[in-house]
């Protein structure tokens, strides 16, 4: 059986349908959960489907601008390629790239979070989160070790917030990552704490071959895509001005669009073959 990064390679389409959650943390609480539909794809080599298409209008569609770099101008995986050599990676002819995002949903889009994933020889070395918010801004977060060493399900990689996210924290504290990616299943564990405030974050579920018909199904099971996301978002704040949440003005986005770069990172570093993870390949809040 061909490994992930393998797959993406070859053009394939991998539908996540995440169980997403979240929890606040401090003196005022709040928490929720929902259903959410990614896909993860190798930008570079995406097939499309009936139902999903890339550049072009249908009922799911992946487009190239939406990812990479500033927020509607987005250049892709060239994108991705020039912060990873500003970091200090070496890329190699066995470098894999994989976008896990949500795709429009008839043209529209909005994502609270994309994770582009970076392999070589077949373990994951490197992700960066890239944040955006409902108030048009965006900033991502490099999460790797200091010499590109495989991420495991049990490694916990540290940024400092910089990013204005939610109107109702402060931009301070730090995220604390851990990704636990294998071929069958995806999860994705953040906190951030500041003091005794904070959230954590938990998104978790299956990989599974996209086709039509599951695309289908979760067009209707979960109508409405983004639009759905972003009324998510503004219920989830509504909820908390009712609680007495204060309002923080936007600050400007960070200057740079990358932030958490090592800083040591060797420029020979080879990434080793990564042993593979033990355990449940779900991470617990």
């Amino acid at each position: 059986m061909r490994d992930l990064p393998t797959l993406l390679a070859e053009g394939s389409i991998l539908h996540l349908p995440a169980s997403v959650s979240h929890a606040r943390r401090g003196a005022l609480k709040n928490a929720f959960q929902y259903g959410a539909d990614f896909v993860l794809t190798g930008p570079q080599s995406t097939r499309t489907l009936a139902l999903l298409s890339r550049n072009r209008f249908n009922l799911f569609a992946l487009y190239d601008r939406d990812n990479g770099g500033i927020r509607g101008q987005g250049a892709g995986a060239e994108w991705v390629w020039a912060q990873l050599a500003r970091a200090g990676f070496q890329r190699t002819p066995d470098t894999i790239i994989g976008l896990m995002t949500q795709p429009r949903f008839l043209g529209y889009w909005f994502n609270p979070v994309s994770f582009w994933m970076i392999w070589k020889r077949g373990a994951l070395c490197a992700v960066i989160a890239e944040v955006s918010n409902t108030f048009s801004q965006r900033h991502s977060y490099l999460c790797a070790h200091p010499d590109f060493r495989p991420i495991i399900a049990t490694d916990t990689l540290r940024a400092e917030k910089i990013f204005h996210v939610s109107p109702f924290q402060d931009v301070s504290g730090h995220y604390l990552f851990r990704f636990d990616i294998t071929d069958r299943a995806a999860a994705i564990f953040i906190q951030h704490r500041d003091g005794a405030e904070g959230l954590t974050a938990r998104m978790a579920g299956p990989l599974r071959p996209a086709t039509n018909r599951g695309l289908a199904a979760a067009a209707l099971r979960r109508p409405g895509g983004a639009i759905r996301i972003v009324a998510l978002i503004y219920w989830q704040a509504l909820k908390l001005k009712l609680k007495g949440a204060i309002w923080r003005p936007v600050p400007p986005a960070p200057t740079e669009e990358v932030s958490a770069l090592p800083a040591s990172a060797p420029s020979r570093q080879a990434c080793p073959r990564a042993t593979p993870p033990t355990g449940s390949s779900h991470l617990s809040t």
